[in-house]
Formats: C-alpha cells, structure tokens, sequence
C-alpha cells in the first residue's frame, strides 16, 4: 500500500487482553469519509484486505489482519443532537466514554448499556455488546441509522426508511459489511438509576430468577465458582434524590476490592491454583450489601483493570438456571481451579439478524479465566454446555463455533451472508475468523 500522507503506520497490533495480535500491512487513520473511501480503494487496488479496529477489547481476533487496519480515532465526537428526534449521531470512532460523559452534559443519556465504556461505539455495536435488561435491549438495538463505507467506496446511510436491507443486518456487521463511519443513537433524557447490590445464596438466585428479571428493570448477578455465594445487582429507575456511593465507601469497593485487591488474588491464584477455592470463599464474601442512585453510567458501567479472556453465550433465558448449574456441577467434580466470578445477564428478544437475542429472550452467561492462566479447558467445557442449549456466542468473545452451527441457531443467518455477499463479493473485509463463523 502507498503512503498518502502522515496517518500511515505499520505498527503491530494486540487486543486489550493479549491473547489476539496481529502485524498488519499498514495501518490508516483517515480524518474524513472521503480519505476513509480512497483507503478502501488503494488496499483493494494492492490486493490487501481490510479491517476496521476499535480498542481491542474483543478477545476473538475479529479485528486482526495482515492487510489494512482502520483506525478510527478522527473519525469521532458527536456530530448532531436532534432532541425533536431524540437521537444522536456520533463519530464511530467514538470511546463510549465520551459519548457518554457529553450526554449526560446535554441531559441526556441512552437507555441501556454495558459494563464496560471503553469501547468505540462502533466496536462495541458491530460485536453486539450489550448489558442487562428485561425490557430494554443491546446498544445496538438502540441504532436509529448508521453511515457505511462499502467495499466499492460507496457511502449509505442504512435505517428503517434507507437501505432498510443493510440496516437490519449491518447493526451488529462484524467488519463484514464496509467500515461504518457513523451511527445515530436513540436517546432519552437522563434519569436516575438505584442500584442495590446484595450478597444472596446460589441456591436462592437460582430458584428465584424468574422472579428476579420481572421484578426489577435491569438484574444481574456473579456466581463465584468453588462456592455457593453470589452477588446479586438491581437497577431500577428512581425519582431520586441522587445519592452516589461515597468517596471513600465507593473506592473501597470499586477500586481496593474490586480491581487492586482482585488483582493480587488473581495472580497469586495463577501463581498457585491450589489457593484459588479458598480466595474465592474469602471474595464472595469481601463486598457488602450497598444501594446507591446516580446517572445511568455511573450506575451500568464499572472500571475493569484486572486483565482477563473471557468466553459468553446467550441462551434462551428459560435455559439459563439449568445450564448454569451444570456449569457449577462440571466445575465441581473437576480439577479445574477457576478465580474469575461467573457472569449471569438478561436480554428481552430484538429484531437484529446476527444479535445473540435475535428473535428470543436471551441469558447471557460468561465466564472469565485472568489473563496468562489457561483456560481451553475450562471454555470447552463451557462451551459444551451452551450449545447443548442452542447457545449463541458473543461475536466478540472466544469461541469455537463455524457457519454451520451458527446458521442452524440464527434463523436469519442466510438473510446477513447474502446482503454480505452483495456489499463484499471480493471478501475485502474478511479474515480469518470471519471465515470461519461465516463461511466463504
């Protein structure tokens, strides 16, 4: 590829956790859509391949090329407010961040998020991030419109009214379909959110899930494996007053035990895996019950600096207790030593053709290994589990799947490779990874 100008790089690459890097060709941070289109048409040109690349934080290698990486760092900020609309259009280079932070500025927010806000805004909805919710679904069920840089350097603008075709495959698109280079949120005005965080039983978790999703807008707990404790989440509206967590209380929990102490166990858990059940008891029970109200991302979103992979699957959600505690049986009668708490979420069903919550009300379970511990063990196992349940994995998470099994529990699988087909008949986009859950 020809150098145009000082945004050229050829640095290697590696995701956030580590266990994915790549050393492509070049790498291009484009200013504008029109230099985006002129660098999609020189790598094709050079016969190199193409793919966008977020923060790096899927553990898959999604992202990874030896081609062209797009890096869309100035491709970012808000360009439009429409508060007739409610909407928002953004950069999709955008850390969700500082979308967030500038709403919340405006009086304004989206309805729903995930735990994690470093992501652009593109990365996290072409990989179908998503938080909890028993009515309101993933980011990128909140997508009004989207901008899209095709294969050929055409520009779409893709909704419910243009390109409606594109628009209900290209939300959650994989780098499959062109590089987006905007998107228009759904917005609303901010509110407050009351979170009670409570230690509950197993047992009791288990036996009242259903209970627990229809109760409460938002619930999510962590199982901490080798034990039977868990940590239950709520998040419901609240006319408030605010009342966020206090300095010193919220460090203690969200930085001392959560991310510095965390930290330490994990390493000496790697370091030793014979310690590791023992830790595990002592951390079920290091964080109290606690509620506090904020804003929504303050409430939704969590600093993560422990280093970890991690593997989730969605599952029909009336399959999730018992596909939970089969995980919880193969852990026990295993020798496997596993620190990372388990991760239990809820998604009402959308209309998205690839999203895990396509077309049925999901749960999500995820499970975590710390970065540098072996974990091919315990995720086949897992593994093994989910799809016995038609599980679906996240986009962005560590899987073994192929086309073949994703086309049997994504009705609309088909519907998404033809429009592909179509938009990238030449695989501009395509990789690895692409080629395996896709197909050719």
């Amino acid at each position: 590829m020809t150098e145009t100008d000082a945004r050229t790089t050829t640095n290697a690459w590696r995701n956030w956790a580590g266990n994915v890097t790549a050393r492509p060709a070049g790498a291009v941070t484009p200013a504008s859509v029109t230099e985006l289109a002129g660098a999609l048409r020189r790598a094709s040109e050079d016969g190199l391949r193409v793919k966008p690349v977020g923060t790096g934080h899927s553990f898959t290698s999604v992202a990874a090329t030896d081609g062209v990486l797009i890096r869309p760092d100035l491709l970012a900020g808000i360009r439009e407010i429409d508060r007739e609309a409610m909407t928002v259009t953004v950069g999709a280079g955008t850390p969700l961040k500082r979308l967030n932070a500038a709403l919340a500025r405006e009086g304004l927010s989206l309805t729903n998020m995930g735990d994690i806000m470093e992501q652009t805004v593109a990365g996290a909805t072409s990989t179908g991030t998503h938080g909890t919710g028993r009515d309101s679904a993933s980011i990128s069920a909140q997508i009004r419109a989207l901008e899209l840089v095709t294969a050929d350097g055409r520009v779409l603008t893709c909704s419910e009214q243009e390109n409606a075709d594109i628009f209900a495959v290209a939300r959650i698109g994989l780098g499959a379909l062109g590089v987006i280079t905007a998107i228009t949120f759904a917005m609303e005005p901010i509110f407050l959110l009351t979170a009670r965080e409570e230690p509950m039983a197993f047992d009791r978790v288990a036996a009242e899930f259903d209970e627990l999703v229809a109760e409460n807008e938002h619930f999510e707990f962590y199982w901490f494996p080798h034990t039977g404790n868990c940590n239950t989440k709520r998040n419901n509206r609240s006319a408030g007053p605010a009342a966020p967590p206090g300095k010193v209380s919220g460090w203690i929990e969200d930085e001392l035990l959560s991310n510095g102490i965390f930290q330490v166990a994990c390493s000496l858990g790697r370091a030793v895996p014979a310690t590791i059940p023992s830790i595990a008891k002592l951390s079920s029970r290091a964080l109290s019950a606690r509620m506090y109200t904020d804003i929504p991302y303050k409430v939704f979103t969590s600093p993560r600096r422990v280093r970890f992979v991690e593997m989730e699957y969605a599952v029909p959600r009336e399959a999730a207790v018992e596909a939970l505690r089969e995980v919880r049986a193969m852990v026990d009668r295993s020798p496997l030593r596993v620190s990372f708490p388990v991760e239990v979420r809820t998604a009402p069903a959308d209309d998205i053709a690839l999203s895990t919550a396509s077309g049925r009300e999901s749960a999500y379970i995820a499970v975590h290994m710390y970065r540098g511990t072996p974990y091919q063990a315990y995720f086949t196992a897992v593994e093994r589990i989910m799809t016995a349940h038609a599980g679906r994995p996240h986009w962005g998470k560590i899987n073994t799947r192929d086309a073949g099994y994703l086309a049997e529990v994504y009705p609309r699988f088909g519907e998404f490779t033809a429009v592909r087909d179509r938009l990238d008949p030449d695989r501009l986009f395509g990789n690895d990874y692409l080629r395996r859950v896709l197909g050719e």
